[in-house]
């Protein structure tokens, strides 16, 4: 009954606070008659084409995902890779992160990629795309000096200026678990012999080194400039997808170009907030950064819901479709294709 209601309270809880930002702060700024007036007037073609590029971002997402796997000795279908991507993104919108063990363990099921191997793959190509959001935020910062530094200073001391009276709590919480953590592991490393004995820890430890395998699978690419490219290509495309959206709504279509790259950036950390599809911090973020170009908080907080609703609503159609092909596709009659 206990595992049951904390089970209940994982779910529920990002749902709660999507909710209480959605209501609270996003609709209560917005008069719902005039957003709905202004999507009346936008034109699609945009969104079409915003569609479009989208999912070349995530076609290039598959095929860098297959070369990280090819190194471990595993060449799964484009097409496979493609549906565990976007049931992956699907998954997302239900439980924040359970998209990734959802998508490896698809594939596992589609191709016989072993889970742990894969989500080592889809950690190391997570680690690229954090690099690729601090190159472009670095270079966003740069361009925008002016307009981005009073932002950030002014979000930070709006949300976090009133916690300079506990920073000494901080540091001793922060003290005492990393004095915790290296007598846990000191532990671990004195009483390995016997914990290795242990089913459950062997279990762990074969997950573990399957994982850092994968992770590692990225000193060995077989293309890498391949991979390069498309790791390029994927923000190239999402930066395509997200400012081609500006262009839709008659009010936001004078956006500049630098404009765009702010909104991709301040979507982005809305997206990795622990929330189904970034709800409410992508709105937050992105209708702010647009009070720097001169639009008020309503015109920002339409254009913020616009692109928001747009992608949201392509995975759902196209991660929904991949779900159902999922449960059609056959399960691999070989068996599993041993790593090298």
């Amino acid at each position: 009954m206990k595992a049951k209601a904390l089970s209940f309270f994982k779910y529920a809880l990002p749902l709660v606070v999507a909710f209480l930002l959605l209501k609270f702060y996003v609709f209560k700024e917005i008069s719902l008659a005039d957003m709905v007036k202004e999507f009346k007037r936008a034109n699609y073609y945009w969104v079409v084409l915003s569609g479009i590029m989208l999912l070349l971002a995530h076609l290039s997402r598959s095929h860098r995902w297959n070369l990280l796997l090819q190194p471990l000795g595993y060449r799964p279908r484009l097409f496979h890779t493609f549906v565990a991507v976007m049931v992956g993104y699907f998954a997302n919108l239900i439980l924040p992160r359970m998209g990734e063990v959802t998508r490896c363990g698809l594939l596992h099921r589609m191709e016989r990629v072993p889970v742990n191997s894969a989500f080592g793959t889809v950690v190391a190509e997570r680690i690229f795309d954090v690099i690729m959001l601090v190159l472009l935020l670095s270079l966003n910062f740069v361009l925008e000096f002016n307009r981005l530094s009073g932002f950030f200073i002014e979000f930070f001391s709006s949300k976090f200026g009133g916690l300079s009276g506990v920073s000494q709590n901080v540091y001793i919480i922060l003290t005492s678990l990393i004095i915790l953590g290296l007598a846990f592991i000191i532990a671990i490393y004195k009483y390995r012999a016997k914990l290795s004995q242990i089913a459950f820890i062997g279990k762990i430890r074969t997950f573990v080194r399957g994982m850092i395998e994968g992770l590692l699978s990225v000193r060995k690419l077989e293309h890498k400039w391949d991979f390069v490219l498309q790791t390029i290509l994927i923000w190239i495309f999402y930066y395509g997808a997200s400012y081609s959206l500006t262009f839709a709504l008659p009010d936001t279509q004078r956006l500049t170009w630098l404009a765009g790259l702010t909104i991709l950036m301040m979507g982005g950390l809305g997206m990795a907030a622990p929330v189904q599809g970034g709800t409410g911090p992508f709105h937050i973020l992105v209708s702010g950064a647009l009070l720097l170009y001169g639009w008020n908080q309503q015109d920002g907080l339409i254009l913020a819901t616009f692109i928001w609703a747009s992608q949201t609503l392509l995975t759902l159609i196209v991660g929904g479709v991949c779900f159902v092909i999922s449960l059609f596709i056959s399960k691999p009659s070989t068996q599993e294709v041993p790593a090298v």
